[in-house]
């Protein structure tokens, strides 16, 4: 995976709560296995017509929204557990989702993905989207390292939590066998000093 350290990007607001997987990538897009061209039915009924023409209301067809960062409403990736739909969005382009509240498995699918979900108070999701409301091409800066999110444009920032390991994962652009390979060294020293007692009896 490709290492997330800092993010600095415009962001595409969609202030919509409760976005579940299938509006994220609909069902019938899901027969491919590998992961790449799922971003080209990203939110596929809300951006075209069934003709295949874009919706010219949708943010995602707005050519004066552009960047990196997607910022939702509250409760987003909810419904099925489909991994396509974090396979999408990376696909896509965005590398960071920002929220006030993620689905768990969504979370995790995202991480795993190398697709950083950063939650926010509503409060401060609140700010972002007045920010971008006042000036479509106010920028983010995600620091993963910092664990921080701030506004360009007004100087806000806030703080997010982050699973630790992830966050190596992240850093690193590791997946889980890449860390278990980058700890190679630690776990065959740990097997050359590990002492057994043999006990017949047992």
């Amino acid at each position: 995976m490709e290492k997330f350290t800092l993010l600095e990007s415009q962001a595409v607001p969609l202030p919509i709560e409760d976005i579940d997987t299938d509006q994220i990538i609909p069902a019938r897009f899901l027969k491919a296995t590998t992961r790449e061209g799922f971003g080209d039915n990203l939110f596929r009924d809300w951006r075209f017509h069934p003709d295949g023409s874009p919706k010219a209301d949708f943010i995602l067809n707005n050519p004066v929204y552009q960047g990196a960062i997607l910022v939702a409403g509250r409760n987003f990736g909810c419904g099925s557990s489909r991994e396509h739909a974090a396979w999408a969005i990376a696909d896509y382009g965005f590398k960071a989702v920002v929220s006030s509240f993620f689905a768990d498995i969504f979370k995790g699918n995202a991480l795993n993905n190398g697709l950083l979900p950063v939650t926010v108070s509503d409060e401060f999701l609140h700010h972002i989207f007045s920010a971008i409301e006042k000036n479509p091409a106010a920028r983010m800066e995600i620091n993963l390292e910092n664990q921080t999110i701030s506004i360009s444009d007004t100087s806000e920032m806030t703080y997010f939590e982050m699973d630790p390991y992830k966050k190596i994962c992240l850093l690193n652009g590791y997946d889980d066998i890449d860390f278990l390979l980058s700890q190679k060294d630690i776990i065959s020293s740990f097997e050359k000093n590990r002492h057994f007692t043999f006990n017949p009896l047992t």
